[in-house]
Formats: C-alpha cells, sequence, structure tokens
C-alpha cells in the first residue's frame, strides 16, 4: 500500500519560514520524481517545486528564490523549504510521486495535503 504523508504545515506570518516534509512508503523511492503542488481556495492545484530522480529540480517562476525542493532517499521523504512567505502561498500543499512508463503515461501517487497558511 502506498502512502505519502505530509506534515509542517501551519500558519505562519508573512516573510516567515516553514518546512515541509513527505514520507513515502509503499515505494522505491529514488526511481520516483518527487513533486509538490499547492491548491488556493477556489483555485485549480499548480505545481510548486520538483525534484527529479538524478537531483535536479525545478520551480515554478512564483516560488524561484523562496523555495526549495530536496530529497533524502535514505529516509524516503521529500521537503520543501519555504522562505519569505506571502500571503498568496496560502493553500493545501500536496505531495506527488511519479514513475515514468515506458508507454509515455505515469504512474502518480498523492498525499493527503497539509495547509498552509500566511496571514498576520
Amino acid at each position: 500500500q502506498v502512502q505519502l504523508v505530509e506534515s509542517g504545515g501551519g500558519l505562519v506570518q508573512p516573510g516567515g519560514s516553514l518546512r515541509l516534509s513527505c514520507a513515502a512508503s509503499g515505494i522505491v523511492f529514488s526511481v520516483y520524481d518527487m513533486a509538490w503542488y499547492r491548491q488556493a481556495p477556489g483555485r485549480e492545484r499548480e505545481l510548486v517545486a520538483t525534484i527529479f530522480i538524478d537531483g535536479s529540480t525545478d520551480n515554478a517562476g512564483s516560488v524561484k528564490g523562496r523555495f526549495t525542493i530536496s530529497r533524502d532517499n535514505a529516509k524516503n521523504t521529500v521537503f520543501l523549504q519555504m522562505n519569505s512567505l506571502k500571503s498568496e502561498d496560502t493553500g493545501v500543499y500536496y505531495c506527488n510521486a511519479r514513475y515514468a512508463l515506458r508507454s509515455g503515461k505515469s504512474l502518480d501517487f498523492w498525499g493527503q495535503g497539509t495547509q498552509v497558511t500566511v496571514s498576520s
């Protein structure tokens, strides 16, 4: 049974920091690209940051220079360090594990989400 369990969300003031964690089980973690998505109220889910199996990363333009994604394959965990938080970063943050199949399709697993609220 595949499980992705996020933690680390909460309430923080603008300009503050949070570190999200996502612990994976039931998959061979090292062969999955890992990503963080977020969904604000009334908006579609959007990609925030990706870390690929080779360790390379890609961030959405809105978070570049503020958010850093990393992974620890030994602990089957992916992290999202969020600095200089803004009110527009508020939303539910979801962990995603993606395995690229030879067919061109992908196998995706999702966590249950963790709430991040940036407010004074």
